[in-house]
């Protein structure tokens, strides 16, 4: 019994450990948004990015409140019928270091996409 007190602690905290440790997958992005850009202008943002993931990545401040105001329908006692809802809304979010890295690596990969459609020489850095 001592085994499992001991035991079940410490696999909690290496597994939830291991899962932050993870490496950051790349966010899908279209690269139809770069398509107007010319070779330099890719280079250009390419560029930007790289530099931002290095200098290290703030997430963006956002509140986590918010008040909704709607119409609402359902059955009740009374029968079928609409009435106001007010909701308050208090939570995270789920804008994190992790997702605006995702974010960014994606972009990247549609900025290298978009340059290799228009046979853009690029310096892609590897990760």
């Amino acid at each position: 019994m001592n085994l499992l007190k001991v035991f079940f602690p410490c696999f909690s905290i290496l597994s939830l450990t291991a899962c932050s440790s993870l490496p950051v997958k790349p966010t899908y992005v279209s690269p139809a948004q770069y398509q107007s850009f010319n070779c330099m202008q890719l280079q250009a943002e390419y560029n930007r990015i790289q530099q931002y993931l290095v200098q290290g990545v703030e997430t963006p401040k956002r509140t986590g409140m918010g008040v909704g105001l709607g119409l609402g329908g359902g059955w009740g006692r009374g029968g079928w019928g609409f009435g106001p809802s007010i909701s308050f809304n208090l939570g995270q979010s789920s804008n994190t270091k992790r997702t605006e890295v995702s974010q960014l690596l994606g972009q990247q990969d549609a900025i290298s996409q978009a340059a290799k459609f228009k046979s853009c020489p690029m310096q892609i850095v590897k990760r």
